[in-house]
């Protein structure tokens, strides 16, 4: 219950009474609600909820985890989060990795455009050429995309907003791993990105969760102008958590 309480903690630390319609007090020594106030707004016992946050081993109903989830005004993906850590959700199997030859074709059938195949920890288990190029040595060594946007000194220039991707990224990862506690896949990957990267050891502990999603990114392919692309993420029909991504220009910013 360690992580329960750690999470709840980041979240409690992050709004302010003000937030909530609660009058301010003062000076405070610590950031965000008090203990008390955030048990207050949930309807539960201050001391119950401090038990709680410490880690203790107790077991919050659905009732509790909805209120608490209300209070602290958790988005979708931080409340799933939170449900998963308290145990309502079963831990979900981590999915064999390997894929059929059908399934490994498919980005190559996708090129020009980039594409590839990840894993449920961000390994890259297929990708095309023009993959390849746009992200120069992701795929030199145990290609893991989080990997290389922590660990390879290229990312940086390639990724044009590098910071809020790679906090992204790892708010992503953080979610996954939360789906699998304790898999050696995740706590290998985690304690490496911890060894390598001062930015994982600084954000890690914020806490932060999101989802796979599309969107838009600015990159710096090697050798050209800044271009934003425009990225779709498809989960393989009985591997929800492989998803393939594709990658499609739409504007070439002059440089």
């Amino acid at each position: 219950m360690q992580e329960l309480g750690l999470f709840l903690r980041s979240r409690r630390e992050r709004i302010t009474p003000a937030d909530v319609g609660l009058p301010g007090t003062g000076r405070r020594r610590t950031p965000g609600l008090r203990r008390e106030e955030l048990a207050l707004l949930a309807g539960i016992s201050a001391t119950w909820y401090t038990y709680l946050e410490q880690g203790r081993d107790i077991r919050p109903s659905e009732q509790v985890l909805t209120a608490l989830a209300e209070a602290l005004r958790l988005d979708g993906a931080e409340r799933d989060h939170l449900f998963r850590l308290a145990g309502q959700t079963p831990a979900g199997e981590v999915a064999d990795e390997r894929l059929t030859a059908e399934e490994a074709a498919v980005p190559l059938m996708l090129q020009p455009n980039p594409a590839y195949i990840i894993g449920n920890s961000y390994d890259v288990l297929s990708y095309n050429q023009a993959a390849d190029d746009l992200f120069p040595n992701l795929t030199a060594q145990r290609p893991n995309f989080v990997r290389w946007v922590f660990t390879e000194p290229v990312a940086r220039r390639v990724v044009v907003d590098w910071e809020s991707e790679a906090r992204g990224l790892l708010a992503r990862l953080r979610t996954l791993a939360g789906r699998h506690p304790d898999h050696p896949r995740f706590t290998a990957l985690i304690d490496e990105l911890h060894a390598a990267s001062a930015e994982v050891r600084a954000w890690w502990p914020r806490y932060d969760v999101q989802v796979r999603q599309s969107g838009r990114k600015r990159l710096r392919p090697p050798g050209c102008r800044i271009t934003e692309f425009a990225y779709t993420a498809f989960h393989l029909a009985e591997r929800p958590e492989q998803t393939l991504v594709v990658y499609s220009e739409v504007t070439s910013y002059k440089s």
